[in-house]
């Protein structure tokens, strides 16, 4: 019998057909608990800045908390409640945070068939996918250490992330003025952290780096809100350059031997 017919076997784990249960090719679950918990504290007390920045904004100490609740994105939460602050229309905004939550969407279809969750509980899951449970999940060898580490980071995000959000709303209503301490500066900065180590290639940072300059450039000129929203099309703008980058080189190699096949016809002709 085949290796990969033996019984057993789980074709759709993530390091390619493997056991159902603990293995060589597994993590210990001491080892992904430690990365996940590493993940979520690191990025959990976060939301401290988060609730500086939105009572900063003037939303209440119901709504700073309903946000992180209920939206759990820290990058949306952080681009609504700054446009906000900027004073910028409540659709707008967001409009702009509804743009940068939809990457969620697409990590979902990837983890769905990942984890194949029980479908009770898919929905709860759901609203844990974001981009720290899915970059821990991804980076496990199997099914089960995918599921533990997707867990683990979920809880302890999603439990601290709410924790220091209600202690930054509480600690800026006691401080009173934010921007006079210059915590209105808190929000971008962590945002930019969080963004920065994802910039690993090329592509992502020409994206990241033409959206700050459409962002920064608009920014005079158009409605608080809106430059972010016009700023999301550096995405396809890079893409369409790439690719046509791409496309270019076998359209010139095609033009060539069409030019060289002529003359070839051209010189048959002319022997003739």
């Amino acid at each position: 019998m085949a290796a990969d017919e033996r019984p057993g076997r789980d074709a759709h784990d993530p390091a390619g057909p493997g056991r159902p249960g603990p293995g060589p090719a597994d993590r210990p679950d001491s080892a992904v608990v430690r990365d996940a918990l590493g993940v979520g504290v690191a990025v959990g007390l976060s939301g401290f800045a988060f609730g500086v920045t939105s009572a900063g904004a003037g939303l209440t100490l119901l709504q700073t908390c309903a946000l992180s609740l209920l939206v759990f994105t820290g990058a949306s939460q952080f681009a609504l409640v700054g446009a906000l602050a900027a004073g910028g229309n409540p659709l707008t905004a967001a409009a702009g945070a509804f743009f940068l939550g939809v990457r969620n969407a697409f990590y979902g279809l990837r983890l769905s068939q990942l984890l194949a969750l029980p479908k009770p509980v898919r929905p709860l899951a759901a609203h844990w996918v974001i981009d720290e449970t899915t970059a821990v999940a991804l980076a496990q060898p199997s099914r089960r250490s995918a599921r533990l580490g997707f867990t683990v980071t979920g809880l302890t995000l999603y439990v601290l992330w709410n924790l220091t959000t209600l202690l930054g709303a509480l600690g800026a209503e006691a401080i009173g003025d934010t921007d006079a301490w210059g915590l209105d500066a808190a929000g971008p900065a962590v945002f930019l952290a969080l963004l920065a180590p994802m910039l690993r290639s090329a592509t992502e940072r020409t994206v990241a780096g033409l959206a700050v300059l459409l962002g920064l450039g608009l920014l005079p000129v158009l409605p608080a809100g809106v430059p972010v929203l016009v700023a999301a099309l550096a995405a396809p703008a890079v893409l369409w350059f790439k690719g046509r980058a791409r496309g270019a080189p076998p359209e010139r190699e095609k033009h060539r031997k069409q030019k060289q096949k002529q003359r070839q016809e051209k010189k048959k002709e002319e022997d003739r």
